[in-house]
Parts: C-alpha cells; structure tokens; sequence
C-alpha cells in the first residue's frame, strides 16, 4: 500500500529551495539521514520529480552492497553508460579516472541544471563515496545538485563514518526524516481505513511503530481483515505477510549484532501483555501484572509480583542482593545520540523525534530528558548485553534510539518494551524454537552471575530447554520452594514441570513428583494431581519420602471422595515398613484414620481396627494414635473434658517425630477447641501450620484452619469468619460444602444477613452429596437459616438428619453439633414439648459427661424452656451462672435471653428486664444481629426500653469500651491495656472490634477523633 507522505513538508520546502538554487547555477549536496523505513527514498523521489518538472535533468541511482568490489560502481551507474569505462576491474580505480568522471559531469552540467539522486549512499563503494565528498566541494559553483539519501541508525555494531563528515557544512545541507508522529501515523491508517475506531486506529500506530515502511506493511495486510476486527498480536493471523516481511528486512538492514540484540529483547519480554507502555487502549485493558496473581497485592517477603516480567525481578533484586553488578548498568554512557552530532541536527526536526521519547521525562521524572530509559531500562540493556555478548553501552544507547524511533516505549516503570506485541513477535519471528530456547537460558545465566533474585532468575529458566546443569536445576528447585512459601503455587508449578523435564535420579524425581502433585491438586489443575502422586508412589525412594508421598496421594483421593482407595493405599505402604520402620507405620495408621473421617463406613472400620490394635499391643500405636482415640472417645460421649485434656497434654510432651507431629498437634488442638481451651486451640493451630510443608498435601494442613474457623465460631468472631471467607479459596468436599461455609453461613445469619445467607445455602445441592462431617455440619448450619426464616419444619428435617448422619459415625456428644438442642426448640416451636424435652434431656446427660461450659450451658438452657415451671426457671439461672466466665458469648446472651423471658412470664419482670438488657447489650457488642433483635422485641413486649439509646456512635459504648478504646486512642497496646486493666489480651480484642463496630472505623488511628464525635 502506498500513500501520501506524511509529516515531510520541511523536507519537501528545503530540497524545493535548493533545486530554486541549483537553476541560478549554484549547487549543493543535500543529505537525507534517517533510519531504515522512514522515507528516506520517498522523499528523494519526490525531489527528483519536482526538479524533473522545472526543467532539471534528474540522474538517478540506487546503491547496492553487490556492486562495493567495483570502484566507481554507483558513480557509473548515476552518470550513465561511460564507454571508457567498460572494462573496469575490481581494484582498477585511480585518480585519473575520477577526473574523467568529474569532466563528464561538467559536460552534463553544461548543457542543463542537473540533480543527481543518490539512493543509499552508505552502500556506495569507497571510490564513489570519495567521488561524491570531492564532488561535493567543487558543484558550489555549477548548476548541480546532489541529492543522496544515508541511512542513520544507532546499531550495536558502530558504523563507518558518514557522507559528510569531513565535509564543511557551508558545502553541505543535512535534513534528518524524523519518524512518523502519532498523529501523522492515526493520519494513514485514518485515510485507509476511514471507519476505524479510536482504539483500532492506536493499536495500528503502536504496531506500526512510527515508522512508514512497516506502518504500510501492516496496513497492507490488515485491508485483508479490516475494521472491527481486532488489530491481531501475532503475525500469523496476518496476510499475505507484507508486515514480517518489513519487519524481518528492518532488522537485516541493521546487521546481525543488532537482530541478536532485538530478538533477545523480545524474548525476554513476557508475550501476554495486555498494556503498551503509554497505557491501555481502552479503560477496560489491564497490564498482566495486575490481572493473574497475584502477587504485586499478596508481595512476600522480598516484595516481588509473581506474574511482573521476568527482567523486572532481575533489577528490584539484583541491586539489593548484588549491588557491585546491578550498579554496573547505571553508569553506562548514553549512546544513543546521533553519530554525526555536528551534521545530524542542523536542518533537521530533532523536536519531532524528541516527541517519541517525551512522554518518558514527562513520566518518569527521573528520565535525562534525551529520551534515555531511566535506571531499570540500563539494568535491563546491562542483562540484554551480558546474555548476546554485546558491549553494554551500545546496547543502552539502541534502547535509547529505538525508544525515540518509536519502535521501543517504555512502561510506568522505566522499562522500555516493544511498542506493540505483534511488532514483538515480528522480530522474533526469525529465530527458531531452539534459539529462543537458547536465549533464555543465556540471560538466566547472566542474572545469576549478577546476582539476581531466584524467582526471576527461574523465570528465564521457563523458556530454556532442558540442558542438565547442575546450577539450572538448583535455580529451579530454589524457586519453586520460595513461591510455594509465598503461597504462589501456580509459580511454583510452572518451575517445578520445568526442572522434572532435566534429567534427575529416581530419589529426587520422586520427591518433586510428590511436590508437583500436592501443589497441582491444591491448585487449578487438581485433576493432574493424583496422577503424579501415583507415578511419585511408584518410584524408589527414602521410606520417609514414600510416606510423605503416601500421605500427600492419601489426603488427595480423600478430597476427591475416594476415601477407601486412599486407606488402602496408606495401608499397604504400611504393611511394607511395619518391620523396619514401626514409627514410620504409625503415622500412616494415624493418616488412615484421620482421612477415614470423611466416611463414615470406612470410619467405623479404620478405629476399630487402630482400637484394636491398641488393646493387644500399645506399643504398636505412636503418640498420635492415641491422640486420635482420646478424640474418638470425646466425639461418642465416654470421656470428660479434663481427662481428654489430661491425655493429650501428656501425650504432647513425648518426644514426636517430625512426621507424626502434625497429627498430634491438629488432634490436641480440635479437643482443646471443644474443651473450651480456645486459647491453646489458637496456640496449637499456630504451632502445626508452622510446621507445615508448603509444597506438601496433608490432611492435617485443612484439619487445623477448620479447628481455627471452629475456634472463632466459638468466640462470636462472626467478623472474622466473613472476612477470612471472602478473601481466600475456601476448600470444599467433592461438590459438597466444607466446613468453613457452614460457619459462614452461621455468621451470616447471626449478623443479621439472611439473604446472603440463602444465597449460599442455595449453592449446594445436598442431595448428591457424599457423606462427611462437613455436610452433617452444613446440614446444622442450614436448619438454623431454616429456623431464622420461619420454616421450622424445614429446620427440624435438617437438624434430625444431622444427627442422624452423626449417630451413625458413633458421634454422639453434642461437642461438635449440638443437633438435638437445636431439634428440641424446633420441637418446642411446633408444640411438641414432650419430644423436645427428651432431646433436651438427653443432650444435657452428654454435656454434663463431657463437663464444658458451652456444651451444659445451651442444654441447661434449652431444657430450662421445654421444662418450664419453677424446675424450668432453675435450669434457666443454672445456664446462665454455668456460661459466666465462658468464651462463648453467644451462648450466654442466648442464655440471658431465655431466663430474661422466663422470669417476666413469672412475674419477676424486674430481674427478668436486668437479664434482657444485659443479653441485649452483650448481642450488640457481640455483633449478632438476630440475638439482639430478639432482645429488644423481649423487651418491649416486657415494657422496658434499652438503657443505651444510640447503637453506634461514641454513646452506643459500654464503660468498658470506652475505656479500653481511650487507652488505645493514647497509644497503648493491647497487651499495655490488658496489664493496665488486669484483663485478658482476648477480652480487649474483643471490646476494641465492638468499638470499631459502633465507631464505624477500621484503624487504631481514627480512635481519636471518632471518640471526641
């Protein structure tokens, strides 16, 4: 496609005034500079037809690198055929023939005004460059001018000096053809293409990089697919091909040290970006870093984004870790500037191709102004250089001129990227897989010898093929185990994939394997997980690796519902190591039974048999064994509180193995949670997930973050639970709902939120639901939404089905759901009190076994009201005296409610108003909505009003949070303020978030001003 010529009108009015010249008899050499496609031959052919037209005679020739072996080669052909020199030679040329050559000019000259249009002077031979520089001292006098086009562009190989360099200037007019604007470049693709739209026409401009010969290129083959369809990013949805084409001579016409610098650079470019340097073409677009992972919002410990580009891990780390190579790059010259400084600017718009490179000072104040990249772009040119073998400076000052060109933009950050990813990938078209490949591995060995950070360093390393280096190996593996510790796991399966494709011994492929598994079915790919496992299992390895790797398989066919494949795989890898290896068969004996959990046939089957076992050889079952007895034990109503707590304790000062120590740390800590120990429970929890491999399945990993959702739904932490729900990927069962929904959805309907509520109720189908403990909790927390709403019928099949699913797993105390309390004032709403206080009745026997405070408190309670009467009143007083001092609130304000009511119904309005308020005072800073509006409908229908009028605002505060939220607006901390006040840490806690509640703010630094409102 050809077309008008945009933006040189400058150089149309100066070779204008010189042709003007040239007829009055004095001549001159005009030189047109400028890089590869910028028009330099359109503009020659223009001059040399306007001169054609008033009346010059216009001798042309166009320059070959082909004929540099015969002097006077581009002379000759320029002044036509010369009989003399027919039979010239290479290395023929003396000074007698360019005097011959000179007196046919004149000749010429004397007959007519002449222009001479010299294409591609720069590939002249010697002896016709020399003709032209003489000539070119001597035509100032004779109507001749000589107009010759040189190319000018910053190469990684210097060129050889140019036309007029030795020349005066007075001899000579040197115009520099500036790359086309974004406005003259919108201009063309305007004028082909009239009905594209805004964001179709910029993303042509930034493909075609300002630059006319690869602007018309693309033009060429986008009429073949025009607008809407989108401007594409790769070559191959071009055609016919004319853009690759273009930009494959581009890069031919600046010598292979250069093609190897721009396609290093384009490899190393991450080919997914959605942004161009100068922003996106539309609102919606977003640049990578901000669209996957992650991690420029979840940084770790060293800060980085997991999904930046690979060479801006290499800056931000190299110069922290290793200053003394990071630096390097800093000092580097710029170079980019024009190579014929005192020619180059005399004429020529230097201002319009300092607008390509303006918006770079504009945005990045520390820019020099000459369009040089800043510090992260030298960094950059500093790991380009080290990874071609190319002198670091030149690479710096090609970054610099092709960022003024156009062709390079740098990003927010500094960074010069290719102005457009289809102008990448036609660079990159011209290496092979196998090169590119080479690239990678190339730069990742200059960012370790740099110093560079392993995760990007790693990245490199992606797109290399394997090799077997020991140090690419150890690069990979490094970063895998930091990204699986930053909880980036996709980054950690992509290095991970990666180095199992390097050759490795049977010990350690298994241990990857069973890594790469773990991580995968944790992940997005969980399908893949299993499979590796298996493969992992079947390898030979160190017995503690095939546990490791039995466990990881076990937890990962559990999680999927195959929950009898799983033991029996623990169970043969058992039997293998029962001989040699006793504590290593413990701990699978633990896993199997944990894992078992999950069904509750093969439930029944796994404790009879670890029972079993311990009865007729104690020895045989490890510390966690054990654990898990007491557990069970506490579950099926045979064991008090402080026994089980007795035992456990005493089981955790045994000396345990590392492998078995989860286990028993995630067993204590879900009885402490039931024993009303929450603040060990946190502590124990804490302790195993520290312990915890992060690249590693365990079953225990999930078991102790459900003990923590169970421990905050104790507390009330209704704000906790929401939060932790909405900001992280909750696991769940195959297509059922886990535990940490249950609790949700608990939450949700105590903080009054009971659309929500259903919303999530509605997820799930139950009805195909494999069984497991976390759908019988689901089922709980389902028939108290069910409740909430009114529909007690609704609620009471949910919670008899509860526990029916319950008994059938021998679970019978009320520790973990409290299901038949729950069925009793279901019963008691459907006016069956009978029923109800045989539930009631029976739960309480169980509470009163296993002896905690919040079990006793709520069947007290619920007994209380299905007794009714004097006897109903003193288990009413009983429940609330038994909660007093208990961390569950929530049961006590239920409790303080209930003997509130009981108290008005027998005329002791006075205590019964007392226990109201105090239930309605507690519900509010609690936070439970549905408790408080149960509170305040109890007292007015008892004739009181609420002794604290305002529910948010400084005077919605009780004294204590008002207290507290002073102390903490001064300063203090919470442990200060919990000395101060003699008081638990966990109890200022809890007064400062109802504080925050009613003060409506987030931080401790709004305390203040909030107060004084």
């Amino acid at each position: 496609m050809t077309g008008p010529l945009r933006e040189r009108d400058d150089a149309h009015a100066l070779l204008a005034a010189e042709v003007e010249r040239a007829r009055a008899g004095a001549g001159r050499l005009v030189l047109l500079r400028g890089a590869t496609g910028t028009g330099r031959s359109a503009a020659l052919e223009a001059a040399a037809t306007h001169a054609s037209r008033l009346g010059l005679r216009v001798l042309r020739t166009r320059c070959s690198p082909e004929d540099t072996t015969v002097p006077f080669s581009a002379v000759l052909h320029l002044l036509g055929p010369v009989p003399e020199f027919a039979d010239v030679a290479p290395g023929g040329e003396d000074r007698g023939s360019a005097a011959r050559l000179w007196r046919l000019l004149r000749s010429y000259a004397d007959r007519a005004p002449l222009m001479m249009a010299v294409d591609d002077v720069h590939l002249a031979d010697e002896a016709s460059r020399r003709w032209f520089v003489e000539a070119a001292r001597r035509i100032d006098r004779l109507p001749v001018l000589l107009v010759a086009t040189e190319r000018s562009q910053y190469d990684i190989a210097p060129h050889a000096a140019g036309l007029a360099h030795a020349l005066s200037p007075s001899l000579v007019r040197t115009h520099a053809l500036a790359p086309l604007t974004d406005e003259g470049s919108s201009a063309l693709v305007r004028a082909a293409f009239p009905t594209a739209s805004d964001r179709w026409t910029a993303e042509s401009v930034r493909a075609g990089a300002g630059i006319p010969l690869l602007l018309h290129a693309l033009l060429d083959d986008l009429a073949g697919a025009p607008p809407p369809t989108a401007v594409p990013t790769t070559c191959a949805a071009l055609y016919p091909g004319s853009y690759p084409a273009a930009v494959s001579w581009w890069l031919e016409s600046a010598g292979q040290a250069t093609a190897e610098v721009a396609r290093t650079l384009a490899a190393l470019e991450p080919p997914d970006r959605t942004e161009h340097a100068d922003g996106p073409a539309d609102d919606a677009a977003r640049p990578v870093e901000a669209t996957t992972a992650h991690h420029a919002e979840q940084a770790g410990p060293a800060g980085h984004s997991g999904h930046a580009a690979p060479f801006e891990h290499a800056e931000r780390f190299g110069q922290a870790e290793n200053p003394g190579h990071s630096g390097q790059a800093e000092n580097l010259g710029h170079s980019g500037q024009a190579e014929n400084p005192g020619h180059s600017g005399q004429t020529g718009r230097a201002g319009q191709a300092d607008r390509r490179a303006g918006g770079a000072s504009a945005e990045h104040p520390d820019a020099d102004g000459s369009g040089a990249p800043a510090a992260p772009g030298n960094a950059l040119a500093a790991l380009v250089a080290d990874a071609c073998g190319a002198d670091p400076a030149r690479v710096t000052g090609w970054f610099t001129a092709m960022t003024r060109l156009g062709v390079l933009r740098t990003d927010p950050s500094g960074r010069p990227r290719y102005a457009h990813p289809l102008l990448r990938d036609a660079v990159l078209g011209g290496w092979s897989t196998a090169r590119r490949q080479e690239a990678h591995r190339a730069a990742a060995q200059a960012m370790l010898r740099r110093g560079d950070h392993v995760d990007a360093v790693a990245r490199q390393l992606l797109g290399s093929a394997p090799a077997g280096l020991p140090w690419a190996l150890r690069v990979l593996r490094d970063a895998a185990a930091v990204a699986a510790l930053e909880a980036r796991p996709d980054d950690a399966v992509r290095y991970l994939r990666r180095v199992l494709q390097e050759p490795l011994p049977d010990d350690l492929r298994q241990r990857l394997l069973t890594e790469l598994g773990s991580l995968e079915y944790a992940g997005a790919d969980a399908p893949a997980g299993i499979p590796r496992l298996s493969e992992a299992l079947d390898l030979p390895a160190a017995p503690r690796d095939q546990v490791r790797t039995a466990i990881a398989l076990g937890t990962a066919l559990a999680g999927r519902g195959d929950v009898r494949t799983a033991v029996a795989a623990l169970r043969r890898l058992e039997t293998r190591l029962a001989d040699g290896h006793a504590d290593l068969a413990h701990t699978l004996q633990t896993a199997s039974a944990l894992l078992s959990d999950q069904d509750q046939t093969v439930r029944g089957e796994a404790y009879r048999w670890v029972t079993d076992t311990a009865e007729r050889s104690p020895e045989l079952v490890g510390a966690s064994g054990r654990a898990l007895l007491v557990r069970y034990a506490a579950t099926a109503g045979d064991i008090t509180a402080r026994e089980a707590m007795r035992r456990l304790r005493s089981l955790l000062a045994e000396p345990a193995d590392s492998l078995a120590e989860p286990f028993l740390l995630g067993t204590v800590a879900a009885v402490a949670q039931w024993a009303d120990e929450l603040d060990e429970a946190d502590r124990l929890v804490e302790r195993g997930l520290a312990g915890q491999h992060p690249s590693l399945l365990h079953p225990m990993a999930q078991a102790l973050l459900d003990t923590r959702w169970d421990t905050a739904a104790a507390r009330g932490a209704y704000g906790v639970l929401l939060a932790t729900h909405s900001g992280t990927r909750v696991r769940r069962g195959p297509g059922g709902p886990g535990n940490a929904d249950a609790h949700t959805l608990l939450a949700l309907v105590e903080t009054g939120r009971t659309q929500e509520a259903r919303r999530l109720a509605d997820a799930f189908d139950l009805r195909d639901t494999p069984d497991s403990w976390e759908l019988n909790r689901f089922l709980y927390a389902r028939g108290v939404l069910r409740f909430t709403e009114g529909d007690v019928p609704g609620a009471l099949h949910d919670f008899l089905e509860c526990g029916r699913r319950q008994s059938a797993r021998a679970v019978l105390s009320p520790v973990v759901t409290p299901w038949r309390t729950a069925a009793a004032e279901c019963r008691l709403a459907l006016g069956n009190p009978q029923e109800a206080l045989t539930l009631a009745a029976e739960e309480l026997r169980l509470a009163r076994v296993w002896g905690t405070p919040r079990t006793m408190g709520r069947a007290l309670r619920v007994l209380g009201r299905a007794t009714r009467g004097r006897r109903g009143l003193e288990l009413g007083a009983e429940a609330v005296a038994v909660l007093r001092g208990s961390p569950a609130e929530a049961e006590l304000v239920a409790s303080l409610l209930a003997h509130g009511l009981q108290l008005t119904e027998a005329g002791d309005r006075g205590r019964g108003r007392e226990h109201l308020r105090e239930g309605a005072e507690r519900a509010e800073r609690l936070g439970n909505v549905r408790l408080l509006t149960h509170a305040e409908r109890a007292l007015r229908t008892a004739g009181a009003r609420r002794t604290t009028p305002a529910h948010t605002g400084s005077a919605a505060l009780t004294g204590s949070e008002r207290r507290i939220a002073e102390l903490a607006a001064e300063g203090r901390t919470n442990t200060e303020i919990a000395n101060g006040l003699h008081l638990a840490r966990r109890t200022v806690e809890t007064h400062l978030t109802s504080a925050y509640k009613k003060l409506g703010i987030r931080r401790r630094g709004e305390l203040r001003e909030a107060l004084e409102q």
